[in-house]
């Protein structure tokens, strides 16, 4: 039976297919999938100690609005109608916020690869909130990371072949390339 509305969320700084293997995964447990974009910017984002690299400025190089734009063309492109999705910013770091953005009815999806995974879990159950853990795995299995994606593009390899067609096209028009390496060189 699919829950009337799942929850998951990500940085997705960039959207990759591993990312989309997870999305999938959690719409396919429900009716309406909510995707919550995790540092959505740098007000709502902190630093966690279980993962510190996760709040960096060189690892949150995309906007809101441009990783918002990536998951809804890149849903949209695997055939899932727009109506049965959603994209909201969703505040993990600052847990005394999570309530304000997400909804107390819904399942939060989640996969576990390391503590940062199971701290996540206990933030959202100490706080109510159903979880479902879709897949727990090792570190070692986690298979592509937002820093491969970026340090491909970076250096120019191929990483068209690490994401969906729809975020290829927006990470040329976006000239992402130039972004990261303007990043890079300044050290951040």
């Amino acid at each position: 039976m699919l829950h009337p509305l799942g929850f998951i969320h990500g940085r997705f700084q960039v959207l990759h297919n591993d990312h989309m293997k997870y999305l999938l995964a959690g719409k396919k447990l429900c009716e309406h999938l909510i995707v919550g974009i995790t540092n959505p910017d740098t007000d709502l984002t902190a630093h966690e100690p279980v993962n510190p690299d996760r709040s960096s400025l060189a690892n949150n190089p995309l906007t809101y609005m441009e990783r918002k734009r990536m998951i809804e063309a890149a849903l949209v492109e695997t055939g899932i109608p727009r109506k049965d999705f959603s994209v909201v910013p969703f505040p993990i770091c600052k847990p005394d916020m999570i309530l304000q953005a997400a909804p107390e009815d819904a399942v939060y999806y989640l996969t576990i690869y390391d503590e940062w995974g199971r701290e996540k879990k206990q933030r959202l159950e100490s706080l109510g909130l159903t979880t479902h853990v879709m897949w727990e795995r090792q570190q070692k299995d986690k298979g592509i990371s937002g820093t491969d994606v970026r340090q491909s593009i970076l250096e120019n390899g191929p990483w068209q072949t690490l994401v969906p067609p729809a975020v290829a096209q927006i990470v040329e028009e976006l000239d992402l390339q130039k972004r990261f390496r303007e990043v890079s060189d300044s050290g951040s």
